[in-house]
């Protein structure tokens, strides 16, 4: 059975995965630093030190093949792809061995760009709406669900 695991420092979803996660019967551990502590009624929350890159490595290494991870870093899901777990921006995008190189890639050049430009700080993302909400809903469902019938075996590729 997978296990969702959620990158949660300053992530707008926490309540969206616990609820998909209690109708499916999943169990949650949401990761966060000692800068945004949490408290769940339903997830374990684990605290972890607020050093650099803390949290993404604690969720990388607890992670295992077939879990779910949500998370808005390119990297961490790259590294949760490789150990052959699923996962979830946000937005409801799906990281897939398809789509992570080019991710990472974009990343990478953004980040080029703006050291050249002199810029190092970019504009925060747009004020999340409720269709946000819905679409990252429904992909997560649709991920659960996939998570899932693999995990008995009967999973189909999307």
């Amino acid at each position: 059975m997978p296990h969702i695991y959620v990158d949660a420092d300053a992530c707008p979803v926490v309540r969206i995965v616990e609820r998909v996660a209690r109708d499916h019967a999943l169990p949650v551990t949401l990761l966060c630093d000692t800068n945004h502590v949490l408290f769940s009624d339903y997830s374990e929350v684990r605290v972890i030190g607020a050093g650099a890159d803390a949290v993404d490595f604690a969720l990388v290494n607890l992670c295992r093949r077939g879990d779910v991870v949500v998370t808005q870093d390119y990297g961490v899901a790259g590294m949760a792809l490789g150990k052959g777990a699923y996962g979830i921006h946000q937005s409801g995008r799906w990281y897939t061995n398809d789509n992570i190189d080019r991710l990472l890639m974009e990343r990478h050049m953004a980040k080029k760009a703006r050291r050249a430009s002199g810029k190092h700080h970019l504009k925060g993302p747009a004020k999340r709406a409720a269709e946000d909400d819905r679409r990252f809903e429904e992909a997560l469902v649709r991920l659960v669900e996939k998570a899932k019938a693999d995990s008995s075996g009967k999973g189909d590729e999307e």
